[in-house]
């Protein structure tokens, strides 16, 4: 980057991370130098230098600031990182350590604000929602790998009393912990939906594509093709939608000796639903905020998770700078290709194997660019070698995640938010450059002229740390309200699958 005195203090003043690296500032009257991210105190601009190195800005006399960690930057560590990295590991390790929030703050050898903070950048979360997480993260573990009873299995999770762990599970799973413990010798189970969940929308998502080789919605039962386990096994699962519960089946290949599929489809299902995600708290902050109409008639809307993380990286891949029909279009010639149909006509989502496989001149004659033909392919093979472990990327913070596929050739901050919010489940990802980010927000607070990246990252900043859910809003403001569908519920109440009592929640 040249070093243009103007620029770079305009990009000082945006704090964009994807500038840090490309130069550093000094304040000339504190005699501390910083990433452009940094997010302490904005200099004026003639108490501001600008250095192309660390090195530079050392060799003029400027110590690293204490709060960005420049140095540390500059050579590739990152000690602040790593410390809440190995703090947010204990408390998944054993969350019953923890009595309360209060006990992680004291854990982690910072404030409290502080600790806010670098929770929320790193982690996208607090350290309330974070202990929780973890507690029922573990409770869920020994449900469907022990016996041990309820009162017992709660206890050793870090829950007060059954009924607070009862409570929190069945909101975030969709059924209760006994029926979550019956998924091991399941064929089909039953997710309740919170009271207002926005059905019509979700609907309207599953089935955007009707041409879809690997899904398909027909009328209230909504199908798809999944590859479920760690043999990736094909699957088919089956959702009957209703207002107030899901009814799922699931039709796979018999595998002799291999577990139930169930618990493996009960989380695609919990993804596809986005029951975990905090819709009533980011409702009630953009109420907060004075934009009640950005969440009126659909408070309780969720960010549909795709099934696997490869699949939403195929998304982003094939979807990035052409129109949504066209990206339907490539995305079913890939899966054609690559996948045979299974029994009931649906193809199982590509493998990352399989289009490993692949050269771009087999992807160049169904209209795939050269360069996009080659990042999808040269990403696969990284998959499929196990040099880029996509599953692995949920459990590690969002700072490293992102990191991750940045380092990928071929995507951008757009392609990796849209991977970090549609398939990691982070909740603060703002992807830079959507369009329909950037119409909501011209029609949510009537501006005349487009925002730009920098704009859009400042009028964004308000929503975190909710900013996926509120790119979720923002893409459905400009939209028509999707037909209700309580009339077509009441119509085929008749056909409405049995409900299963052995897993019902």
């Amino acid at each position: 980057m040249q070093m243009n005195p103007a620029r770079l203090y305009a990009r000082v003043l945006a704090g964009d991370p994807d500038d840090n690296g490309r130069f550093f500032f000094g304040v000339t009257t504190t005699g501390i130098y910083c990433l452009p991210s940094c997010k302490a105190r904005k200099p004026r601009p003639e108490n501001t230098r600008f250095f192309p190195t660390a090195e530079a800005a050392r060799a003029s006399g400027l110590r690293p600031c204490k709060k960005c960690h420049p140095d540390d930057f500059a050579r590739g560590a990152d000690p602040v990182l790593e410390s809440i990295e190995q703090l947010v590991a204990e408390i998944r390790a054993a969350p019953a350590n923890f009595p309360d929030a209060r006990a992680v703050v004291r854990r982690s050898g910072f404030g409290p604000t502080r600790l806010f903070e670098l929770l929320r950048q790193h982690f996208h979360s607090t350290p309330a929602d974070l202990l929780l997480r973890a507690r029922l993260a573990r409770a869920r573990e020994q449900l469907l790998t022990t016996d041990v009873p309820l009162a017992d299995l709660a206890h050793d999770a870090g829950f007060r009393s059954l009924s607070v762990f009862h409570e929190h599970f069945r909101v975030t799973h969709g059924l209760t912990p006994l029926a979550c413990r019956e998924l091991r010798a399941a064929d089909t189970f039953e997710v309740a939906l919170p009271a207002g969940y926005p059905l019509a929308h979700l609907k309207r998502a599953l089935g955007r594509d009707p041409l879809s080789l690997t899904e398909r919605l027909d009328g209230d039962v909504y199908s798809t093709a999944v590859r479920l386990g760690p043999r990736q096994t094909p699957a088919v699962l089956r959702l009957h939608l209703a207002p107030e519960r899901i009814h799922v089946s699931i039709t796979t290949a018999a595998v002799a000796n291999s577990p139930s599929p169930a618990p493996v489809a009960h989380a695609v299902v919990v993804g596809l639903l986005g029951l975990d995600q905090d819709a009533a708290g980011f409702a009630r902050l953009a109420r907060k905020l004075g934009f009640a109409r950005l969440v009126a008639g659909r408070e309780q809307l969720r960010i549909v998770q795709t099934p696997s993380v490869f699949d939403g990286l195929l998304w982003a891949i094939i979807g990035q700078q052409i129109n949504l029909p066209f990206a339907f279009r490539l995305r079913r010639r890939l899966t054609e290709l690559v996948s045979p149909p299974l029994a009931d006509g649906l193809h199982a989502p590509p493998s990352p194997a399989a289009v490993a496989a692949l050269s771009p001149d087999d992807l160049r004659p169904l209209q795939f660019s050269r360069a996009k033909a080659v990042t999808l392919i040269e990403t696969a093979r990284l998959v499929a070698s196990g040099q880029l472990d996509l599953d692995a990327l949920r459990a590690k913070s969002a700072t490293r995640a992102e990191r991750t596929l940045l380092a990928l050739r071929g995507l951008g901050p757009w392609s990796v938010n849209y991977v970090m919010m549609r398939s990691l489940g982070f909740a603060d990802c703002l992807p830079l450059g959507d369009t329909g980010v950037i119409s909501g927000l011209r029609t949510l607070l009537d501006l005349e002229t487009k925002p730009d990246r920098d704009a859009v990252r400042r009028l964004m900043e308000v929503f975190s740390p909710h900013r996926s859910l509120a790119t979720a809003h923002l893409w459905q403001l400009n939209q028509p309200a999707p037909p209700s569908v309580e009339s077509a519920f009441e119509v085929h109440a008749s056909t409405k699958p049995p409900q299963t009592p052995s897993a019902a929640p």
